[in-house]
């Protein structure tokens, strides 16, 4: 009779939890709807600066919206890895993009105003990117798993536009989209985020026969040899946006051959406020 009451015990706890669950997955907005709390923030408190090339966050009216904020971060919670695997690429790739600049938004409105760079929320021992805190696709993870082992770990998209879509919350990095990522307008948004970057004289510029980039080319060469668009260098890639590039006639040859001396630049990694 023991047996036979633990065996009815374990059933029900097993029913419970597979309720649970489904009453989870349907509080989860679908897909086309995911991010609209993001985009909505991204709209009221991101600002093109630079002539259009970067962004800077008003972090304190992001922090005035942090309910909202957390509200769409537990949405993302809520996505299983079921329902992740059964979106196309472009979902998925939208998806771990919003997930990694939403989660870098909230990490730094932790300690906000109280910091001037998101490396001070590392330690001697460990990055903050090292630092697991986002609970996503059922598990706990650091905005490193997003970026090196869901995005560019996975093997499922291969594109190396994503480092100018995911944003570290510094003035070194690319812009922070003021509009969230949508699967059906990845790819116009992936190539806008790289030509308004490829184009900032700043960051990326020919001076007295070099052409000085910046580090983001540098810590991810692999990504830029991976035959995105039949290129498979860092210059080929750039070949690629040389309308944007503005290299002279002379200057695209050069690039072409690998001729081209190359030096890369240091990294602003202040934080991107507008204050």
């Amino acid at each position: 009779m023991k047996i036979l009451t633990r065996y009815v015990q374990g059933l029900l706890l097993a029913v419970s939890i597979v309720l649970s669950h489904i009453a989870m997955a349907a509080d989860a907005p679908s897909a086309p709807h995911l991010h609209d709390d993001w985009q909505q923030l991204l709209i009221r408190n991101v600002q093109p600066i630079n002539q259009g090339h970067s962004s800077a966050v008003d972090y304190r009216a992001m922090l005035q919206d942090r309910s909202i904020l957390k509200g769409y971060l537990n949405q993302l919670s809520l996505i299983t890895q079921t329902t992740f695997d059964g979106w196309d690429t472009t979902q998925q790739l939208a998806f771990l993009i919003n997930a990694y600049n939403a989660w870098t938004v909230e990490f730094i409105l932790t300690t906000y105003p109280d910091i001037d760079s998101i490396k001070a929320l590392g330690s001697f021992f460990r990055s903050p990117w090292d630092k697991s805190f986002i609970p996503l696709l059922g598990e706990t993870r650091s905005l490193n798993d997003i970026e090196h082992k869901l995005i560019r770990g996975s093997g499922r998209y291969n594109d190396p536009r994503i480092h100018f879509a995911v944003n570290c919350a510094s003035i070194g990095c690319p812009a922070l989209r003021e509009e969230a990522y949508t699967g059906a307008k990845l790819e116009q948004q992936l190539t806008a985020q790289t030509e308004r970057f490829v184009a900032d004289t700043r960051r990326n510029y020919f001076k007295d026969g070099t052409l000085y980039l910046s580090s983001i080319f540098k810590w991810y060469d692999e990504d830029f040899t991976m035959g995105f668009n039949n290129s498979d260098s860092v210059a080929a890639f750039l070949l690629l946006y040389i309308d944007v590039l503005e290299l002279t006639p002379a200057q695209q040859a050069a690039l072409t051959k690998q001729e081209m001396q190359i030096e890369f630049l240091d990294y602003d990694w202040s934080l991107n406020d507008n204050q």
